[in-house]
């Protein structure tokens, strides 16, 4: 039999593969500042126009996400109006812009190795640019693939994207090991009220090349997206929605075979019959599911340890935190494989809830072993705990869900708005966990580290409480099934 009959895998993967590509730039771009961010800081605190602050540094590590705020906020309108792939063409672009002008902000305007608070706001200008691809990418790579994939693997290939997700950060946490090499990143030393100052002895070149380097190196892969998105096909369902059934019926049977891609046409036709349908046509609860599902992903924390890892395992006393967060990486992908090959097997809402209560676990035994020496071990082994959960559990899980969840005619602009939420707690965690975590009293030192897990292990308790009561099974259902249950409701 040809393809036509029975369907190609092989096309199949490989759009997909080419499609997660995108989320191995999302994991790139935002893990990379894990890396950069020391030498970053030093770069600045050598400005003598303003001074450099723990809340101009959280600011500035978390300026990404005001672009990834930005770029999912619109990415339903530029999904719905540009579609699925010429939107990821353009996310590419930005990816590439961004890699190059964070390396490189001096660019056409300032003075090389030159700090001082324009090249700052030149700086975030390209992180924020960056971002706006990576809001893209997050909610229209997800929304691709599950518009290309037959159900019963749906849930599958779309938690790849997860998996290129978490291979990007651990990318580029070994990107940055070996640009850094035999160097050592600077050591910072506050001089209190939110000051700090470089120490004495610091090496000059991760302040004024290493961080660089670390940024730039991510104009590789997004060159590669960017060519290799303009090879595969719009998704059928955006094709049937702009009146093109013809192309549609062309991809569904070069992935499905004749007859089953007939099939699935007719299913789109049906549910795609009203293009314009008010985003709460089929109620508030839909919306609310699919936001609160964003939020908790990242109100969980896992964001704090993903992009300051190095940062932490620091303060802890590692000899090597960068080999140790390459470790953190490995141990990532490892558990994201897990709910890649168990969700079309154990379904959405046990994932999500074991793993809520593994981060709980994690969260808490960090909170009450961090700053004791004796207790190092166990904290290490908590943290990883935390992380582990989360990889095979909110991770890609919470990805899946608000790709499929929706209703057809509304989710463009559903996802937008729940991918939108995302970035905004996202930017929330990052912005707040340095100066949480440093915060101190005078009779605790360190009430900041507890304060802060403890926060995150409670926010991991309700997670796991919410999916239990409110979130819906998809599992084995079709796109087209969700508008009949969330009719029903």
């Amino acid at each position: 039999m040809n393809y036509t009959e029975q369907g190609s895998k092989t096309y199949l993967f490989s759009i997909v593969l080419v499609a997660v590509i995108g989320g191995l730039l999302f994991g790139y771009d935002t893990a990379v500042i894990s890396g950069a961010e020391k030498g970053l800081q030093a770069f600045f605190l050598g400005a003598d126009d303003f001074v450099y602050t723990d809340g101009w540094h959280g600011f500035t590590c978390a300026s990404a996400l005001i672009g990834c705020i930005l770029g999912s906020a619109v990415s339903g309108y530029m999904a719905s109006n540009w579609g699925r792939k010429n939107s990821l063409i353009f996310a590419g672009i930005m990816f590439f812009i961004s890699a190059l002008g964070s390396m490189e902000p001096e660019f056409l305007f300032f003075e090389h190795g030159v700090p001082d608070f324009s090249l700052l706001i030149a700086f975030n200008i390209y992180r924020i640019i960056g971002g706006v691809g990576v809001g893209l990418a997050s909610a229209i790579c997800p929304m691709y693939i599950a518009e290309v994939a037959p159900s019963n693997i749906r849930g599958t290939l779309v938690s790849w994207n997860q998996f290129a997700i978490i291979f990007g950060q651990l990318v580029v946490y070994m990107v940055n090991f070996f640009i850094l090499g035999d160097h050592t990143n600077p050591v910072i030393e506050s001089i209190g009220q939110g000051v700090n100052a470089v120490a004495p002895g610091s090496d000059p070149w991760t302040i004024s090349t290493g961080w660089r380097y670390m940024f730039g190196s991510e104009a590789i892969p997004a060159g590669l997206f960017s060519i290799l998105i303009c090879l595969v096909p719009e998704t059928p369902r955006y094709l049937v929605m702009s009146g093109q059934d013809e192309k549609a019926l062309a991809v569904l049977c070069r992935i499905n075979g004749k007859v089953e891609g007939s099939h699935i046409l007719n299913d789109i036709k049906n549910t795609i019959t009203e293009k314009t349908e008010k985003v709460f046509t089929y109620g508030i609860l839909v919306i609310f599911v699919g936001v609160m599902l964003s939020v908790f992903q990242q109100a969980v924390g896992i964001n704090a340890v993903l992009y300051y890892a190095p940062r932490i395992f620091g303060d802890m006393g590692m000899e090597n935190p960068m080999m140790q967060t390459i470790i953190m990486g490995v141990v990532n992908i490892l558990f994201t494989l897990i709910a890649i090959f168990t969700v079309e097997k154990w379904g959405r809402k046990p994932l999500l809830i074991t793993g809520s209560i593994g981060m709980a676990v994690g969260a808490f035994g960090v909170a009450l072993t961090f700053g004791h020496a004796e207790f190092g071990l166990v904290t290490m082994l908590s943290i990883m705990l935390y992380s582990a959960s989360f990889m095979m559990s909110w991770g890609p899980i919470c990805w899946v869900l608000i790709s499929e969840i929706f209703p057809n005619t509304i989710r463009g602009a559903a996802v937008a708005i729940a991918v939108a939420f995302q970035w905004i707690f996202n930017w929330i965690v990052s912005a707040t966990f340095v100066p949480m975590f440093n915060m101190q009293t005078s009779g605790d030192p360190n009430f900041g580290h507890w304060f802060t897990y403890g926060l995150y292990g409670a926010i991991c308790v309700i997670a796991a409480l919410f999916v239990w009561r409110l979130v819906p099974e998809t599992k084995g259902k079709t796109l087209e099934d969700m508008t009949k249950l969330w009719k029903k409701i």
